[in-house]
């Protein structure tokens, strides 16, 4: 039973998770209170959001829309900030019981280690922070007793196989994938394929980075990372099987060879929901699966010879240390500019393997370490990127 309105901080409001956390927000108004929004650059959107659910204060990181964002919200009871500093800032707001991490990218670590510092549970949607500094956070959260809520769909599904199963040891878990656009093209395909195509994925609707990402099969092999920290995994009891219907989740199978799996439609508003109002269930009208409607369900290993990302991923998890680290801020890089067009396709895992190959690894790495591993990373990405001819 819901004892009192829970206050959500949004950091990445205006992206694809941000604004259907908000419908959620809206279809429970008595439940759910918005009490921090932040965009990178949408001031538009950030300005509805802001008069429509009136937080206590809003974040625009475009320093340059600070004044249009002020002068829209003259008059409000609602501070106006800006920069990316002022993520950190807001993400320990004292009058928040929940922060939901929604920003894309490694841009979210510092917010997300200010917000656990400030003893705040985090409902995480930026699998990046996991897979930056997975240990870092992980550690950070058990000293101040936090939460790490998952928001990502395949994770949100282990967690709720998990609940009154803390006793039992896992044996394996099964993280699924729809296999993204390009399921069964070869590498002869995959060589001319375009932004457009890869940007068209066939059961959800998502952001332009992870909508790539999810075409390449990185963003699965981000997930194989972000597992073992957020369920203490070591990598060889993750595995990864394709399952092109988006029905089934993923599944947790146990010691004695039971399995649970978490269905349902593909709609982020579900996992969103959990997170925000863990450990209660809340009555919704979201779509309702029918099993009629699938009749059939479907497996198939994951093609890492043709989608070598995953595989990269793999070997940064097993590497370790600030190995995954490479892997993403590589990554980010090269998303971005396939998305502009300046590299082709299969040239996105030859630039982050590349990466791997020649960033310095460190082994224990600090705070420091990774910042610095990122920032080095996305130079040499970038030169890469340069060099290459699509």
């Amino acid at each position: 039973m819901q004892q009192s309105v829970k206050r959500i901080t949004i950091l990445g409001s205006t992206g694809s998770i941000g604004t259907q956390a908000l419908e959620v927000v809206r279809d429970h108004p008595t439940v759910f209170k918005v009490a921090v929004l932040s965009a990178l650059k949408n001031s538009t959107l950030l300005i509805q959001q802001a008069l429509e659910f009136k937080p206590a204060i809003v974040v625009i990181c475009d320093e340059s829309k600070y004044i249009e964002v002020k002068d829209a919200l003259f008059g409000l009871d609602i501070k106006v900030l800006a920069g990316e500093v002022a993520l950190s800032e807001v993400a320990s707001y004292t009058d928040s019981d929940v922060v939901l991490t929604a920003l894309m990218g490694s841009v979210g670590l510092k917010p997300t280690i200010a917000a656990i510092k400030a003893g705040k549970n985090i409902a995480l949607a930026n699998k990046e922070t996991l897979v930056v500094a997975g240990e870092l956070i992980t550690q950070l959260a058990i000293e101040n007793q936090v939460k790490i809520l998952p928001v990502d769909s395949e994770h949100s599904a282990i967690f709720q196989c998990l609940v009154g199963e803390e006793q039992n040891e896992i044996e394996k878990i099964y993280l699924t994938a729809s296999g993204g656009p390009f399921l069964g093209k070869t590498k002869d395909f995959l060589s001319t394929v375009k932004k457009e195509q890869a940007l068209k994925h066939p059961n959800w609707v998502m952001g332009a980075k992870i909508t790539i990402d999810s075409a390449s099969l990185m963003n699965k092999g981000l997930e194989v990372i972000e597992a073992k920290w957020l369920f203490n995994l070591d990598v060889d009891q993750i595995d990864v099987i394709v399952h092109p219907q988006s029905i089934i989740h993923s599944i947790v199978q146990f010691t004695d060879g039971s399995m649970k799996a978490q269905m349902g439609v593909p709609d982020m508003k579900l996992p969103i929901q959990y997170a925000l109002n863990y450990p209660d269930r809340l009555k919704n009208n979201f779509k309702r699966f029918n099993f009629l409607e699938y009749p059939n369900f479907s497996f198939l290993k994951a093609d890492m010879e043709t989608f070598r990302n995953l595989g990269l991923a793999f070997t940064s998890l097993r590497k370790g240390g600030n190995m995954p680290c490479i892997l993403n801020a590589a990554n980010e890089i090269v998303v971005e500019a396939f998305l502009k067009d300046k590299i082709g396709f299969l040239q996105m895992s030859e630039v982050i393997e590349q990466c791997m190959e020649e960033i310095s690894f460190i082994e224990k790495p600090q705070l420091s370490d990774y910042l610095e591993t990122d920032k080095h990373s996305r130079i040499l990405a970038g030169e890469l990127v340069t060099k290459s001819i699509v």
